[in-house]
Parts: structure tokens; sequence; C-alpha cells
């Protein structure tokens, strides 16, 4: 079976294990409590205001989901994810109350304050782009696109920004999710989301428009831009023209050449390849990219013909993101180390260096998680460390599971994570 088919099969035979007790085993025995308490609470000597205020929302029994939960301890999140097995967690911001209170408060009292700058690049978004799947499903040739994606990212938001406390995450479907950590990035308001949204922002428009880049003359030289062409130069060969084949068929070559700006080229183009369409997409590139620099070459050409194959480029393969996850304070985000409810596979960590050689589909699921820590008998409920303490028996599902390279890429980052330099204990702003 090829990993394509692999991908379209996982639904029914994973959620299948997806139950309140499953998932009460998993957050027992193999959720990574304390380093996650770590990173919320931005490893501050004692438990504070970036924990306590802080919502939660948990989705419970096939789709109850409940709001604006918050804890007063890792001990108390501990115990709450366990009893209530939420099959879905997410995270929201910190707020000036604790959440949980939240109804009873005046309005214009319980408003958002912080939240890491975060991002959601989706693969669906790509389905213009990529012939080799469509919706829900991937594989290993579209995966890459992904890959691209947080190459470009990662750089801007480091190199432009000067961000350096970014974590990635697999969404355990189809596509990654950054959290930028940096208190700086955390302290942001709702109008700087935006403007760095917007900044990051390229490729625009919905499936009926051509051209979905367009950039002044000006901005057309700016490093950003020149830095994501020399990432996406990288790839763009093996990704787009071999893997994908974005030229392959009539139908997909009139989506590129709709974008290009002279009709005479268009109708040239089109002439040509119908007449040989077995040709290569590498091929159909490379004389496309001929026949426009020459043209572009003469005077009076247009601008955009000069950048035809750049924007071309930066369409086909910048990231796309979803804006509005970035650009609203209050706005949820699924939170790494839960279980995709789709697929049964963990929302797992990424390390920086490990974009290329990341495999979603080595992320292990829950029902091989349960099978390993049960010795393999399948059974969840059976437990061989009863006579152990809880604390020994998490150490020890933990230490050799397959979700234990995780944990340590997740470790790793939230123990170079500096403590608030304004962090408060949780005494200090209660309502």
């Amino acid at each position: 079976m090829t990993r394509e088919e692999t991908a379209m099969e996982l639904d029914d035979d994973e959620t299948a294990e997806l139950s309140p007790m499953t998932l009460g085993v998993y957050y027992r025995r193999l959720f990574p409590h304390n380093a996650y308490y770590k990173w919320l609470n931005y490893n501050a000597p004692a438990t504070s205001t970036e924990f306590t205020h802080r919502e939660f929302s948990f989705t419970i029994n096939d789709g109850i989901y409940l709001r604006y939960q918050s804890f007063k301890d890792m001990g108390e999140f501990q115990r709450e994810l366990t009893r209530l097995s939420p099959s879905k967690i997410d995270i929201g911001a910190i707020f000036t109350a604790v959440p949980k209170h939240a109804k009873s408060l005046q309005p214009g009292v319980f408003r958002p304050v912080a939240k890491e700058l975060v991002f959601d690049i989706d693969m669906t978004d790509y389905d213009e782009v990529r012939t080799c799947c469509q919706g829900g499903s991937i594989c290993s040739k579209c995966w890459r696109l992904m890959v691209i994606a947080m190459h470009v990212l990662d750089r801007a938001l480091r190199e432009d920004f000067g961000f350096s406390q970014i974590m990635w995450v697999y969404s355990g479907r189809r596509g990654v999710h950054c959290w930028v950590c940096d208190e700086r990035a955390r302290q942001l308001d709702d109008a700087a989301r935006k403007a760095v949204a917007g900044y990051l922002s390229i490729v625009r428009g919905g499936a009926e428009q051509g051209k979905k880049v367009n950039l002044s003359q000006r901005y057309s030289h700016h490093p950003h831009i020149a830095r994501s062409i020399e990432i996406i130069e990288e790839y763009f060969e093996d990704v787009l023209l071999v893997d994908q084949e974005i030229l392959l068929t009539r139908e997909r070559w009139m989506k590129v050449l709709a974008a290009l700006p002279d009709e005479e080229l268009r109708k040239t183009l089109d002439a040509q390849w119908s007449r040989r369409p077995d040709r290569s997409s590498v091929e159909k590139w490379s004389e496309m990219v001929d026949i426009v620099e020459k043209r572009a070459s003469k005077r009076g050409a247009k601008f955009a013909l000069a950048t035809f194959e750049r924007d071309m480029m930066l369409q086909y393969a910048y990231p796309r993101l979803d804006e509005n996850v970035t650009t609203h304070l209050n706005h949820l985000l699924k939170s790494p180390f839960c279980i995709h409810p789709k697929t049964g596979r963990v929302c797992t960590p990424i390390a920086h260096s490990q974009f290329d050689s990341f495999d979603p589909f080595a992320v292990p699921t829950l029902s091989q998680l349960l099978k390993e820590i049960s010795g393999g008998n399948g059974d969840p409920a059976a437990d061989k460390s009863q006579e152990q303490s809880q604390e020994q028996s998490q150490r020890s599902a933990k230490s050799f599971s397959s979700l234990v390279g995780y944990v340590d890429i997740f470790e790793t980052f939230v123990a170079s994570l500096s403590p608030s330099s304004n962090t408060h204990t949780s005494q200090s702003l209660e309502f």
C-alpha cells in the first residue's frame, strides 16, 4: 500500500480508537504535563498569570465545546485533563482575569492582553496547486509544500522580525502551526498582528483569479522576496514541476498561462504545448521562461513580464496563511500533543533542524501508542504497572513509547524559553 493510499484510509481505522477511556489513558500516562505547564507558565519559578489567566477550550463527548477553561496550577490542569479526556484542546489568550470567571465579570473588565503570535498553514489552501491529492488527504509529494512554507516563514520571522523562540507543530492531519513565543511577539495587539500577517501574505485572490502575486516595482526588490525566491528555487523543479507536474495537461498549463500578461504569448505557448502535450513540465517551463524573457527584454515591455517567472514561483510555492488565525488575539489554535480526531495522530512539534526530514506518516497514532504502553495486547485498560505509583507508571510509559522523540524536541524548546519580564504570581491579578 502506498503512503497516498494510507493517508486516505486512516480515518476509519484510527478514529475508532478515540473514546473517553482511551484518551484518558493517553492524558494520564503519555501527555507531557510538566513541560507543557512550563511552556505556558514561561519557566516562571511559581505559577503565574501567564498560566492561570490563560484560556483553554476543551471539546468533549462528540462536539460539546467548553470555552474559557482555566486552571490554578499544573495539578488542577492535569486532573481536569484526565477527567474530561477532551477529543480536542485549543489554546487561547491570556486575559485580564481568570477565564472561568468570565461570565460573572462586568463588560470591559475581561479582555485578552497577550498570546503567542501564531500561524496556521493548511494543505487545503494548496488544492489549486497540488495535483496528487485534494481536500483532507496528503501524501509525501504534497507534504513538501509544507516544508517550503516552514523554511520561508521561519526565516522571515527570524531575520525580518528578530524573533527566536519559534515552535513548529504538525497539526495531526494536513498542515502545520507556528507558535512565536518571544515576549515581544506575545504582547502584540490586533493591529500589530494584522500588520505582520499582511507583510507575510503575498498570494492573494480566489480560484477564479489568474494572477495572485502582484508586487510593486519597489517591493519586488525587498530582501524578504529575494530570500523567499532563493528558498523556493531549491525545491521548485522537484516539487512543482516533477512531483506535481503543473504543466502536464492543458487544464493545468492554462492556469499558469492565465497569469501571463501577454495574450499573444499565451496563444503561442498553448499552441506549441497542444501539439506536443506529452512533454514534461520541466521542458515546458524552460520553454516558457525563454520566450517570456525574450519578450520582456524588448523596449516598452510590461514590467510584469520581467517578473513573471518569479511571480509564478511565489504563486505556486509561497506559504498560504490563514490570516484570521494570526490577526486576532482572541483566536484559538489547536494545542500541541492533542490527538487529531480525524486521523488519530498526535499533534507533534517539528524541530527547526528537521523541516526536510520530518515525516507526517511516521507520527504515532493513539492506537499505536496504546499498544506500546500495554505491551502490545491492545487493551488500554490493562496497566501492567499497577503496583507502581502513578508517577512511575507515567515515566515508564513515556520512556519507551514512540512519542518520546517528539517530547524531547518539545522539552528542548521549552528549556530555551526566557521567563516573562512582567510575570505576576497567580494571586496578584485575581478578580
